[in-house]
């Protein structure tokens, strides 16, 4: 579920103190019923768990598919524009006692790269031609006494070009996207002990 932008800064997130150049592009909520406090690494794990073994709709298919086609075609995902290259990775400017986080994160195959790990929150990036992109995730208290994941999506555009990108796939985003990713990760919550097993160095 969307939810304001408020819901994110108004929570003591470390992501505050060196994101002040970055803007907030979206902020959703994701339910995880029976959830508790010390719940957050499972629901990290379990995301990842899920992003290898998703069935996405075929329209949300069709999307991703376009846009690498177009990524690759155009040159936006040339590693020349990416971090380390045309943007300084968020990991430059962490304090020194979130930088040593990231190396206990659970690996994962997607896209992101981890910027760091905490009991309650976590930060991961990406960046190309168009757009420097943070993925943060926190553990939110309800008012039943649960927990849900908040994600935000922070972004810094390259120029008018990646303002203009970030407009066009706004409907996308809304309409097709975060629906998909919503009954994904809540179904990974649901789904948790199944997809970590299958995970478990022991097996």
């Amino acid at each position: 579920m969307r939810i304001p932008k408020a819901a994110h800064t108004a929570q003591p997130w470390r992501i505050h103190e060196f994101t002040h150049d970055f803007r907030i592009e979206d902020v959703w909520s994701f339910r995880a019923p029976g959830a508790g406090r010390d719940d957050f690494p499972v629901m990290l794990d379990a995301l990842k768990a899920a992003y290898d073994t998703r069935k996405e709709p075929a329209a949300v298919r069709f999307l991703f598919s376009v846009r690498w086609k177009l990524g690759g075609l155009l040159g936006w995902e040339n590693p020349r524009a990416g971090l380390g290259r045309r943007v300084a990775s968020l990991r430059d400017r962490l304090p020194r006692d979130l930088a040593r986080t990231a190396k206990d994160a659970t690996p994962c195959t997607d896209p992101f790269a981890e910027v760091y790990l905490l009991d309650d929150e976590a930060a991961r990036e990406l960046a190309n031609k168009t757009v420097h992109d943070i993925m943060h995730l926190g553990w939110v208290p309800t008012d039943d006494g649960g927990y849900e994941l908040h994600m935000a999506a922070l972004v810094k555009p390259n120029g008018l070009f990646g303002r203009l990108y970030m407009a066009f796939i706004a409907p996308f985003r809304y309409l097709l996207i975060y629906p998909a990713l919503t009954r994904q990760w809540e179904q990974a919550w649901q789904d948790r002990t199944r997809l970590l097993a299958k995970t478990d160095p022991a097996d």
